[in-house]
């Protein structure tokens, strides 16, 4: 499995749909401050079952859904939809039978999360485990967040 898109809808600063090409390879996300390359990171984590908010710099988990601006609206949902590739059928196999996968996490505000594989209903839990079964998940280490480097380089020998 190997993620191929993602999908952004009202998830923090991604207001308007919004959606990326993951080649394979090595990913990396560049830009100048402030426009999203951060939030970008968090959503896959969070479409993958980050359940800290704290991982998502917020102050709740209702945070993570677009708060307005001076010329936009807050919104009241926010979405994520990561799409795998599973040609190689690495999938578990209750997923197994599909080349593509779909694994989706919508908030609404006040009302929680509601996660989707393949437009089925599924737990937090089964998105934990389809990724934990391939070594990934929202504590990968392959996905360094804001500030990880820094503190690497910074980090005294022990």
């Amino acid at each position: 499995m190997k993620f191929s898109r993602l999908r952004l809808l009202g998830f923090k600063s991604f207001v308007e749909p919004g959606e990326f090409v993951i080649e394979r390879g090595l990913t990396g996300i560049v830009g100048p401050n402030g426009c999203g390359k951060s939030n970008l990171v968090e959503a896959l984590r969070w479409v993958m079952g980050e359940s800290s908010y704290k991982n998502m710099r917020a102050s709740g988990m209702d945070d993570v859904i677009f708060s307005g601006s001076g010329t936009r609206p807050a919104r009241n949902t926010a979405e994520v939809t990561l799409f795998l590739d599973n040609s190689d059928r690495s999938a578990p196999a209750a997923f197994n039978d599909a080349d593509e996968l779909q694994v989706s996490r919508r908030i609404e505000r006040e009302a929680g999360s509601l996660y989707r594989i393949n437009g089925k209903e599924a737990r937090a839990k089964d998105v934990q485990l389809l990724f934990a079964d391939q070594s990934t998940g929202a504590r990968s280490p392959s996905m360094v967040g804001q500030g990880r480097i820094g503190e690497l380089i910074q980090a005294k020998p022990q």
